[in-house]
């Protein structure tokens, strides 16, 4: 039955298309004052799937206020501009995926409240509990009580969406109570937009406007297949929606649990960039550099050792952070994963059992030193106990950078005064006396790959001497 309904979905687009194509070339006539038939009947017949998925999705959309004393988180300078929160009441939407009153919204909507007010189409309102939340993925499940069944709208499968395919937005924008809006999906797996840690959203040209976060994206079927999180202020026809798929599993485990509970590699990650490449023997973006792997953590445990590139995670391709970072938090700790490195032009797999994700590691501030490199433009000292205990470094062994030259090679590729250098060329340095041998090494014009450690976290870095800096 879905299938004929989309065969007659796409006759009646194609048919609409060609009408307006052929209006548009001809003198303008009253042509609503004529009867044309079929064409007109097909025209009819689109609109009405519209009317059709408005009329049962706006009693399911509710708008979202957090009660007196609640705030929004503040708003971080280093994302992409997201839709600015306008003064409660009317300061979001949400939607009803459960007759027994779950509410699935952002949790930039509730901020850090415990209670919400939610009101409904008919005009009904509820106290809402803010049963969990996720700033991870900005969601978050709200719960209503009422004495009869409430309205709910269906969870689509966002996993065979396509880019171009219809979509509706349902929202409460500017307090204009359940605003439909339509569209097409201009793409899919949007990263990298500085919204949550995990990205994988949906691109929109469908209009959402402050007030539609946390509303849902519709697709032809009626059915949930985003909720809709922000849009880009200076851009039009721009909006994002993460992913129904997505939405289920965080919202499943925030009913069942009040939390999200991820799974954990142990490592530090970085894209693999065209001079990584090179070094590492790799094509460019192929799979993901370890940059770090944490003592007594899965991938420690596995033997995946930092300079691997994982490739491949359970079959599936890796090429970028980001990909890999939602893979293993979509998987539940005590799993086994195979994964898949490039170690040493050769390809290996190894099998590794998730734990619980771990809280973020505390950051350090390092002071400069003294011993300079000329080459790279650098100058480093010994990493002792007492420069270690006083800025909470773990790492025993390595070298400071106390100065960067201008117009070095470190200078170049952002390195900084209080980095640690742990590797030069692969080779291990505990101290300058290592630094000093393999920077002997360096000819003029060579890529010199560092592993380095900033606010214990780890990456790979290559810079390039002044010959090499020259010829490009």
């Amino acid at each position: 039955m879905k299938s004929e309904r989309n065969k007659s979905l796409n006759v009646i687009f194609i048919t609409v298309t060609m009408t307006v194509f052929l209006l548009s070339c001809v003198t303008p006539q009253p042509i609503l004052a004529k009867d044309n038939g079929a064409d007109l009947k097909m025209v009819e017949e689109l609109q009405n799937v519209f009317v059709d998925i408005a009329d049962r999705a706006k009693p399911a959309v509710v708008n979202i206020s957090p009660l007196t004393g609640a705030t929004h988180p503040p708003f971080r300078q280093n994302q992409a501009p997201r839709e600015k929160q306008p003064d409660a009441p009317g300061s979001g939407s949400g939607v009803i995926i459960d007759k027994k009153g779950f509410i699935v919204t952002n949790n930039h909507v509730v901020g850090d409240a415990d209670e919400v007010e939610v009101r409904l189409s008919d005009k009904h309102k509820f106290t809402g509990k803010v049963i969990g939340n996720d700033p991870d993925t900005d969601l978050a499940v709200v719960k209503i009580d009422s004495d009869k069944d409430l309205p709910f709208v269906p969870m689509g499968d966002s996993a065979k969406l396509k880019v171009g395919q219809w979509v509706i937005a349902v929202g409460n924008p500017f307090g204009l109570d359940r605003t439909v809006t339509v569209g097409v999906i201009s793409a899919l797996g949007r990263e990298n937009v500085n919204l949550s840690r995990y990205e994988d959203f949906i691109q929109t040209d469908a209009s959402i406007n402050p007030g539609n976060s946390g509303g849902p994206l519709f697709n032809i079927h009626g059915e949930v297949i985003g909720i809709n999180t922000a849009i880009i202020n200076f851009a039009q026809g721009i909006g994002f929606a993460i992913p129904s798929g997505m939405v289920q599993q965080v919202m499943t485990q925030l009913i069942n649990n009040g939390k999200v509970i991820r799974g954990w590699l142990g490592v530090g990650i970085q894209p693999v960039t065209e001079d990584l490449a090179t070094k590492f023997g790799v094509k460019e973006g192929e799979g993901v550099l370890i940059n770090e792997v944490f003592e007594n953590d899965p991938a420690a445990k596995a033997g995946i050792q930092p300079g691997d590139i994982i490739t491949k995670v359970d079959g599936k391709s890796i090429d970028s952070p980001s990909t890999l970072s939602r893979m293993v938090a979509s998987t539940a700790p005590g799993q086994k994963i195979e994964v898949e490195v490039y170690r040493d032009a050769k390809r290996k797999v190894l099998n590794v059992v998730l734990t619980e994700r771990k809280e973020e590691a505390t950051l350090a501030s390092i002071p400069p030193s003294k011993q300079p490199e000329a080459m790279l433009g650098v100058d480093v000292q010994d990493l002792t106990p007492d420069l270690a205990e006083r800025f909470h470094i773990k790492d025993d062994k390595g070298v400071l950078v106390s100065k960067i030259n201008p117009g070095s090679a470190a200078e170049a590729k952002g390195l900084r005064e209080g980095d640690l250098i742990k590797e030069l060329n692969r080779e291990k340095i505990n101290n300058v006396e290592d630094f000093k041998k393999e920077s002997a090494k360096i000819k003029k014009g060579d890529g010199v790959l560092l592993r380095v450690i900033r606010d214990n976290r780890a990456f790979f870095v290559v810079l390039e001497t002044k010959e090499e800096q020259e010829g490009k």
